[in-house]
């Protein structure tokens, strides 16, 4: 009777929930908010192929209700997302309107000319996030704000939800590893929207030399930090189902070992294996595909797990999971400095915690060393919060 109870009470707040999801309207969607506020301004559109409401894309919004939108900026993937993960993009014009678009990941200085912004008044921000320290598009948010401080310029986030917005997860990144994958002194699992990053670099002087832009952030609509929001398109390439998405904070760390995480096969992030891992039923080749043209592990028959069953809630309540890359450490065999490559310390954001591995640490007891660093930030961060926990 209990046990009934218990599943009874689950599906119930499961329900409410979903029906949150479904009740969610992203700030791109009032236009009536924002548009008064870009009349006979020129503006920037930092967006992608998620900056849609509906069928529409912003951009096509903006232009219909009379914006004078004169650069878009476009982030990893390109303004289209089909690039690969790091590949360099360049610059170009849409085919679509004319507009010219400046690449922010052409493996140049990721700021934007002197030129370009020239014919700016106000850059706006319109794009999908995962809310992953390691996500690159919070960080060319971060230096679009700092070219807006350089240049004199405002800034506006259209802001959308975070699918991984339901918790606080990984230790703060210490600021030696900031790199492009990580830009601020927050956790792995930050937890905040779009909007609530801008507004805390902003409020924290974590922008160039403490200083503050002019930030306008247009809020989504029934959204809090409980929901669970399923993305409409992928933000990218290899993050195709929510299921990703969800392990990503647990399986992104293969990055920076020979261990292939699925890039090149139809379940990237969701598996895991190498062809010299042993005792695994389970097996996979990664292929050349688009977004991932040359996975590692490219043609080799890789052994190891398929996650593709775990269910989503028990993924969200584990949080980080180092599990995983624990398993395949003491699988593969092989020595720690031919394990790890120096890009394990800009994912992670600490440096001790390979040095934990490699002396036989569990997960459980290296999650136990970042957890004043999720207490601390969630005190930081509540100011800046613009929607309920």
């Amino acid at each position: 009777m209990v046990k009934k109870f218990i599943t009874f009470l689950c599906h119930f707040f499961l329900g409410i929930i979903c029906l949150q999801a479904q009740d969610i309207t992203v700030g791109a969607a009032f236009p009536d908010k924002y548009v008064p506020l870009l009349s006979g301004k020129k503006v920037a559109l930092f967006s992608n192929h998620t900056g849609m409401v509906g069928n529409r894309h912003t951009l096509d919004i903006m232009l219909d209700n009379g914006v004078n939108v004169t650069t878009i900026f476009s982030p990893e993937h390109g303004f289209r997302g089909d690039a690969d993960a790091g590949e360099h993009v360049g610059s170009s014009v849409d085919t679509k309107t004319g507009i010219p678009i400046a690449s922010l990941y052409d493996g140049k200085e990721r700021m934007p000319s002197k030129d370009v912004m020239g014919n700016i008044d106000i850059i706006v921000v319109d794009i999908q996030d995962v809310g992953l320290r390691y996500y690159t598009y919070y960080c060319t948010m971060t230096d679009l704000m700092n070219a807006a401080i350089t240049y004199g310029k405002e800034f506006m986030v259209l802001d959308r939800p975070n699918p991984n917005g339901m918790y606080v997860d990984g230790p703060i990144l210490d600021m030696k590893y900031q790199s492009g994958v990580g830009r601020l002194p927050i956790p792995v699992v930050h937890g905040l929207t779009m909007g609530e990053i801008a507004t805390m670099a902003n409020g924290e002087g974590w922008l160039k030399d403490g200083e503050k832009v002019p930030l306008t952030v247009i809020r989504c609509e029934g959204y809090t930090h409980n929901s669970r929001y399923e993305l409409p398109i992928a933000p990218s390439p290899n993050l195709r189902t929510m299921k990703s998405i969800y392990l990503y904070p647990s399986t992104c760390y293969f990055e920076a070992t020979p261990v292939s995480l699925g890039r090149g096969t139809d379940s990237p992030f969701e598996i895991y294996g190498h062809p010299d891992m042993t005792g695994y039923e389970y097996s996979f080749t990664p292929r050349s595909v688009p977004g991932a043209k040359n996975p590692p592990q490219l043609d080799k028959t890789c052994k190891g797990r398929d996650l593709r069953n775990l269910d989503n809630e028990e993924i969200i309540a584990k949080g980080i999971n180092l599990e995983y890359l624990l398993d395949a450490y003491h699988n593969l065999h092989i020595p720690a400095d031919k394990f790890f490559t120096g890009f394990f310390e800009k994912l992670i954001g600490d440096g001790n915690i390979r040095k934990m591995i490699e002396d036989g640490a569990s997960a459980d007891e290296i999650k136990s060393t970042w957890r004043d660093d999720v207490e601390k930030f969630k005190k930081q961060r509540k100011p800046y919060l613009l929607y309920s926990e």
